[in-house]
């Protein structure tokens, strides 16, 4: 009997005629990011009374600035490098550029004009040019890319030896969670605050003060300094609980598991730190370290010391626990007031439209974590594919 020379499993890597999965889910992600970030804050919508492509017509802004065209450039080339290697294999070269240029300027286009709804949003003929630049320098880069990312680089291979075949859209999910750092939070790791939001949207709305928060509350209740930092305790503990999990879902059991949980709080704490810093002063770049943050992050990593090395059908039930007890108490009590405070010292400024889209990352992560460990099982664990030897048998 002879060894097996090579194992195959035809879903770890793109098929022919179908681009990758990871890039696939990734461009619908950044392309929902995009429409946030366009359209940010999504408050008095009217109609000006113009044609909606007049600023097509109109001579470039008087008022602009380098890094305004920066950003504009560097914010659209993920989209075009993602358009690339999500047609790739079937699109590639100069027809995938081309084709990822005209859904750049569509794209953006589409953008530009909905603004004119938006008392807050000023459409521009400079911010869709330089949009569409991007687009296409990142359809470029992506071109050249693409041999090298989805068939032959290092990180591909990881990604074939760590994680299950139909880890793919579970893995662009996961990688959004550090990036759900940047956004300014009451409380450490508490994602998911949308009470409040609605409690504004509805006070608008019927033109009378709703607070939905303090209706969960029994009568003129006040929390205690001990009580926010408990809460916050349980908020941070679960929040990251949860999260780590959710990747512990999609790895195999050969993978570096402590590694990767090590690795992925690392990166999202190193984020969380230099958003503190830019967003606010140098000086604050560690206000997000509180006692509460503090016990909850130190219970959190007591819970998965072990729960990281746990069958994937129990990890995927506790996430769901433990992300909607999260959920439950950051929906239920105020925001901190010691946050309130820090939030003075924020000024928004040419960072408007990326903390929109941090934001809507900020809000909507765990409720997009749950749908997706929600799903039918067999579409998280899967049992992996038994090693066969290629050739006749």
């Amino acid at each position: 009997m002879t060894e097996p020379q090579a194992v195959v499993d035809l879903r770890e890597r793109p098929r022919e005629g179908r681009g990758s999965p990871i890039s696939r889910a990734a461009l619908l992600a950044y392309l929902l990011l995009i429409v946030y970030a366009s359209w940010y804050p999504f408050t008095g919508w009217r109609d000006n009374g113009l044609p909606l492509f007049t600023f097509l017509n109109t001579n470039w802004p008087r008022y602009w600035t380098g890094f305004d065209v920066g950003v504009n450039i560097v914010g659209y080339i993920p989209f075009g490098v993602l358009l690339v290697l999500s047609m790739y294999p079937k699109v590639r070269g100069v027809w995938a550029v081309l084709l990822a240029a005209i859904a750049g300027v569509l794209v953006t286009g589409a953008m530009e004009t909905v603004q004119n709804f938006l008392p807050s949003r000023v459409p521009s003929n400079l911010d869709l040019v330089t949009n569409a630049g991007g687009t296409l320098a990142g359809a470029i880069l992506g071109a050249l890319w693409a041999p090298g990312l989805l068939d032959r680089s290092r990180l591909f291979q990881l990604r074939r030896r760590w994680f299950a075949p139909h880890a793919s859209q579970g893995l662009v999910l996961v990688a959004l969670w550090p990036l759900a750092q940047i956004y300014p939070q009451s409380y450490l790791f508490g994602h998911g605050q949308v009470l409040p939001i609605v409690s504004e949207w509805l006070s608008q709305w019927l033109d009378m003060d709703i607070d939905l928060v303090g209706m969960l509350r029994p009568g003129d209740y006040t929390m205690t300094v001990e009580q926010y930092w408990l809460s916050e305790t349980i908020i941070t503990a679960c929040g990251m609980t949860g999260a780590v999990l959710t990747l512990m879902c999609l790895v195999r059991r050969g993978a570096p598991r402590f590694l990767l949980m090590v690795s992925f709080l690392a990166m999202a704490l190193l984020l969380k730190t230099l958003a503190s810093s830019l967003l606010f002063r140098p000086d604050y770049a560690f206000v997000w370290v509180t006692p509460g943050a503090e016990g909850g992050f130190i219970i959190g990593l007591i819970m998965l010391a072990g729960l990281v090395f746990a069958p994937q059908v129990a990890q995927r039930r506790l996430a769901v626990v433990t992300l909607v007890l999260s959920l439950v108490v950051v929906n239920t009590i105020p925001v901190n007031p010691y946050f309130v405070s820090t939030l003075q010292g924020w000024v928004q400024g040419k960072f408007l439209n990326f903390n929109g889209a941090a934001q809507f990352l900020s809000l909507l992560w765990p409720f997009f974590a749950l749908w997706f460990l929600l799903l039918p099982s067999h579409k998280l664990n899967r049992p992996e594919p038994r090693p066969q030897a290629e050739g006749p048998a």
